[in-house]
């Protein structure tokens, strides 16, 4: 980790103030751990709790214990590292309405700065997915909540962390109230490394499988108004410098990701500034039909989901994507 610190600060100029995160599973933070944190000026740590539950995070193959994730944020805020997230899953194998509420209670009597809440969702050629298919009840397959279960799960994680003021700004996470530093100034919580996913600003990925992407110096009438830049998926591909995948992104493919991106932040887009930015109309179509069926809300030129488009959120985009094909002919959904 030392070693890929140095070449990040040899290659690119850090800001004192740059948020450094790094994800960690819990059972892993050992002091020599921590003290590499502190040594590669970490400043923001997010720990895959996924429940405070044993028996559910043992049934995802997690190592820890509700006690060593609390154990280890004792000790990360004893070594000055008190800006964390924890993530969790709605949805796990055992889950009920009570369990789930012991793990949210658990959280925000943590009191971490950050929470995220993920609906679980099993690939197909996974071990518990193939279970899935199967109708079967080994790797915890049986216990599995339902899709309307785990729905119900996401709208208490949205209610019990509004009442403790843990405030969604995203589908998936949430933050408490922006804090004053010792220098007086306000930090706001909220997740600046995703902000710049959800806002379309240029990043870069290394390592294997890391995706990048690049604005473009475009003129009027230039069709390509970013490009998207990947590593190989497999260690040895990497190793051996196999060419990157790049895919230029259209402007029609901009619009689509504005979209679906920008829609997933609480307070939405604009669409008179997104309409200047990409000069056409954006889908009125598409918008006013889903305000209509209380998946959108508008007030004047902004346009957000609301909590029941929160949850069908792919039914909303899924129409954006629609009109487009009937105008474009390109579907590309992501």
């Amino acid at each position: 980790m030392l070693r890929i610190f140095a070449a990040v600060r040899g290659q690119f100029a850090v800001t004192p103030d740059a948020e450094i995160t790094v994800e960690c599973a819990p059972g892993t933070l050992t002091p020599a751990l921590v003290e590499t944190l502190l040594r590669c000026a970490v400043n923001r740590v997010s720990l895959g709790v996924q429940s405070f539950v044993d028996r559910e995070a043992q049934s995802v193959g997690r190592l820890h214990k509700r006690s060593t994730v609390l154990e280890e944020i004792s000790r990360l805020r004893e070594a000055g590292l008190g800006n964390l997230n924890i993530d969790l899953i709605a949805g796990l194998p055992h889950q009920t309405a009570e369990s789930w509420a012991f793990s949210l209670s658990e959280t925000i009597a943590a009191g971490v700065p950050h929470v995220s809440v993920y609906m679980l969702e099993v690939d197909d050629d996974s071990r518990l997915g193939r279970e899935l298919i199967a109708g079967g009840a080994r790797y915890h397959a049986h216990f599995v909540p339902d899709d309307d279960a785990t729905a119900d799960f996401y709208q208490q994680a949205c209610e019990m962390l509004a009442a403790a003021r843990i405030e969604q700004y995203e589908i998936s996470n949430f933050a408490r109230a922006a804090t004053r530093s010792q220098d007086n100034e306000l930090h706001s919580n909220e997740s600046r490394h995703n902000l710049k996913y959800w806002t379309r600003q240029p990043y870069l990925g290394f390592g294997v499988d890391a995706h990048s992407m690049l604005a473009v110096d475009h003129h009027e009438g230039d069709r390509c108004q970013a490009v998207r830049f990947a590593t190989p998926d497999s260690l040895d591909a990497y190793m051996n410098r196999v060419p990157h995948t790049v895919t230029p992104v259209s402007a029609q493919a901009a619009i689509e990701e504005t979209l679906f991106l920008g829609l997933r932040l609480n307070r939405g887009i604009d669409l008179e500034q997104l309409g200047a930015e990409f000069k056409t109309d954006i889908l009125e179509s598409a918008i006013q039909q889903s305000v209509q069926d209380g998946l959108l809300e508008q007030q004047g030129t902004t346009v957000r989901l609301t909590a029941r488009g929160r949850l069908l959120s792919n039914k909303v985009f899924e129409r954006f994507l629609a009109e487009e094909k009937v105008g474009t002919g390109h579907v590309n959904p992501r």
